[in-house]
């Protein structure tokens, strides 16, 4: 891409300040990913979420269920901090988000999450390379790194030899595991999945969250899923449901995962 391509998609570099980017990066003390506690978040006078608390440990994968309109949706803007609650705490990896200005929470999130959306969110004149490596691009590595971990990605995705090739040659199944490949490159601390599944034929679906379950995990990244799809919670450590405004347990923490 060039410059104007570059400013146009909003890819400029940005330029790193050792006292102000914020690196909530596990230490060997850190047992908590994520702590939430007492969380609100109301829309006029309909109330969304009602003191909901939740805890998710490095390397875990939790799924929430839950009817449309639920919250689920809303629960993953709060975490990522593109909303902030009415009152209660979301702190990741021991950073308080509300302690956070626009552009520290902004920084958190191009250093420290992942995003894997139901559409996919390819960008259709770029390679499957040019995608992937574009959340290094944000953090401004160096080029030669960038493109060989995002290469790296691609491979452990089963896409190694499908770098150069534009979305239009690609199968569904096939740009999912682009996107897997894109939230995980700069080995976030948690990833946020959202429907991830939800456009996929049941085959692939199931290959797909495997992938991106085994994935997350070998990075030891925490993993929340939001999902309608039964088969797609099995594969979770916890589901949990979303209704009026708490999370209940639907499925208890699975002692050994496979």
């Amino acid at each position: 891409m060039d410059a104007r391509a570059r400013h146009h998609l909003g890819l400029a570099p940005v330029p790193v300040d050792s006292t102000s980017v914020v690196r909530p990066r596990l230490n060997s003390t850190m047992s908590r990913m994520l702590s939430i506690n007492g969380l609100v978040k109301r829309y006029g006078a309909r109330t969304v979420l009602d003191g909901l608390t939740l805890e998710l440990e490095p390397g875990e994968l939790v799924a929430v269920v839950g009817e449309s309109g639920a919250g689920k949706s809303t629960l993953l803007n709060l975490i990522a901090g593109l909303e902030m609650p009415d009152t209660g705490r979301i702190e990741l990896g021991g950073t308080d988000l509300a302690k956070l200005d626009d552009d520290a929470r902004t920084r958190l999130r191009r250093q420290s999450i992942g995003f894997v959306f139901q559409a996919f969110h390819i960008i259709p004149h770029l390679t499957a390379l040019e995608n992937t490596v574009l959340p290094l691009v944000l953090q401004g590595v160096q080029a030669r790194e960038r493109v060989e971990r995002a290469n790296g990605m691609l491979e452990a995705v089963g896409l190694g030899g499908r770098a150069h090739a534009m979305p239009r040659e690609l199968s569904g199944g096939e740009l999912q595991r682009i996107a897997i490949a894109r939230a995980l490159v700069h080995r976030p601390t948690l990833v946020l999945a959202d429907e991830p599944t939800g456009n996929l034929d049941p085959d692939t679906a199931q290959s797909v969250l495997g992938l991106l379950a085994a994935s997350a995990r070998a990075g030891n990244a925490a993993t929340i899923m939001v999902t309608h799809s039964q088969n797609a919670a099995k594969t979770a450590d916890r589901v949990l449901r979303l209704t009026h405004g708490q999370l209940v347990v639907s499925r208890a923490r699975i002692a050994t995962r496979p």
